[in-house]
């Protein structure tokens, strides 16, 4: 889900010459490193809960095995970007995707949980490195008259990969090719990245860093990566930790680093130096609106979608293979909404936001009456699901296609490149948010560690501890939907382009 170029300078770069040569085989490697990384954002949907059990993991962990790398991802996105203007952006992909699948092993060996958490963090920030040169490698490898037709190849492939990351993973754990089960989700991107690795050294163009001797704004990105962690290490440790006063301290303690933040791009900028972001779009009101829209529409999309798949195998008991078929009507729904977003989403603007919000809550509350009318020990079908499941999708597609364009609406031109890098970054902080919030409810409500997966497998708690969680779910969505009356009207051509 996230492909975005240089934050800041986006728009200064000249344009690249046209291809001499087939740059189809360079494609593939720049799509290959997106689809990697979107498919280890996905794979924990189903792969999580049976990581849990063979690691004796708490649940708290549980949400750090999705949350750690989400929030690592977007710590470093935007000096990834920089990065990659300042030493290249294919030395920076090819870096990236060493360390990635290195991170990647790491994660398949990992002998406990805190190891693998600690390599999904690295597998996160070596990602930063690595998906946003993409863009950027397209314009070269296309120039500007073919990275149109390049981009719209690409979307519907990010879009399929999305749906195959939670098949892809319980495939794997069904097949247990070695004996390895939920392991083998992880050592998959071996033999992917070493081909893509090989093919890369060969086939993407070299090219002069374009800002060479820039420096990397090291303490804004320390600044936002604290309060990233200050934001989701209490609502993911705060249950297990019982509340303590501290955890609340945390998240007071956000506000004052928000401030920092922007004074730091301010200062930064007057001094004649790249900030990660231009700090005069935080003065325009309708685009942070749009930075909280992203984060609570993110979080609803990426916590719902984990819940889901606990609730299915902790719940439910279903396996890690049949939770995935479960879950693929919310991914063909999603398919069904693109196509609605883009053919009117950039001429509705904002009211497509309202449309496409209300109808993930309908889907939310579609599923609710499903579970309300449950007992304890009914089982529920693929088919019971479906409906409320494809309904969410529905309104998730329609939101997501022209979501970008329309929180622009009022940047200037210039500031379109550095506001695109901070919304792709908090896409990110959204989703560990998410996964963190609406797991925590989950957990709370289902009281696991009372008496372990098995406890609750039949005993009508999982049912309860889901209704809440879509409760939330749709209060989220309600404030999503009154956030986006602050957003611009109109989506911004340039954006959209």
């Amino acid at each position: 889900m996230t492909l975005t170029e240089n934050p800041a300078h986006a728009h200064a770069e000249a344009p690249a010459p046209a291809p001499t040569h087939s740059p189809w085989p360079a494609f593939l490697v720049v799509l290959g490193a997106v689809v990697l990384n979107i498919l280890d954002t996905t794979i924990v949907t189903v792969a999580a809960p049976v990581v849990r059990a063979d690691l004796a993991m708490s649940t708290a962990a549980l949400e750090w095995i999705s949350a750690a790398y989400t929030l690592a991802l977007a710590a470093g996105l935007m000096a990834g970007a920089r990065l990659g203007d300042v030493v290249g952006r294919r030395r920076m992909l090819l870096i990236g995707l060493t360390g990635f699948v290195a991170a990647s092993v790491v994660c398949a060996l990992a002998p406990s949980g805190g190891v693998l958490i600690g390599a999904r963090a690295a597998q996160g920030l070596l990602a930063a490195a690595m998906v946003p040169q993409g863009i950027g490698l397209l314009r070269e490898i296309f120039g500007p008259e073919g990275v149109g037709k390049a981009m719209g190849i690409m979307g519907p492939a990010i879009g399929l990969s999305t749906v195959l990351g939670p098949v892809l993973a319980g495939a794997l754990i069904k097949l247990d090719p070695a004996g390895l089960g939920w392991r083998s989700a992880f050592l998959i991107n071996l033999p992917i990245g070493l081909l893509l690795l090989v093919s890369g050294l060969r086939v993407l163009p070299r090219t002069t860093p374009s800002h060479a001797g820039h420096r990397l704004d090291l303490v804004g990105t320390a600044l936002f990566a604290t309060l990233g962690l200050l934001l989701v290490f209490p609502l993911v440790e705060g249950r297990e930790q019982g509340w303590p006063l501290w955890i609340f301290a945390m998240l007071v303690a956000a506000a004052p680093v928000v401030v920092l933040l922007g004074a730091h791009q301010r200062r930064r900028a007057g001094r004649g130096l790249t900030p990660l972001f231009e700090a005069s779009v935080l003065r325009k009101s309708s685009f942070v609106a749009g930075v909280l829209f992203f984060m609570v529409f993110f979080g609803c999309v990426v916590g719902m979608q984990l819940v889901m798949g606990v609730f299915l195998q902790v719940g439910l008991g279903k396996t890690a293979m049949t939770a995935s078929l479960y879950l693929a009507s919310l991914a063909v729904g999603s398919f069904v909404g693109a196509g609605f977003g883009s053919a009117v989403g950039v001429r509705m603007g904002r009211r497509v936001l309202h449309l496409g919000v209300a109808v993930m809550a309908a889907g939310c509350g579609v599923i609710w009456l499903l579970l309300r009318n449950l007992s304890a020990g009914d089982d529920v079908g693929a088919l019971d699901l479906a409906p409320g499941l494809a309904v969410f999708g529905v309104g998730m597609g329609m939101v997501f296609v022209p979501l970008f364009s329309i929180a622009l609406g009022d940047v200037e031109d210039h500031e379109v490149g550095s506001a695109t890098g901070l919304l792709t970054s908090v896409e990110q902080l959204g989703a560990s948010l998410g996964v963190a919030a609406l797991a925590t409810m989950f957990f709370h409500v289902l009281a696991l560690d009372d008496g372990g997966p098995a406890a609750a497998i039949g005993s009508g708690r999982h049912l309860e501890a889901t209704e809440h969680t879509l409760l939330l779910v749709v209060a989220l969505l309600a404030l999503a939907w009154g956030l986006a009356w602050r957003l611009p009207r109109h989506a911004n051509p340039t954006a959209a382009h």
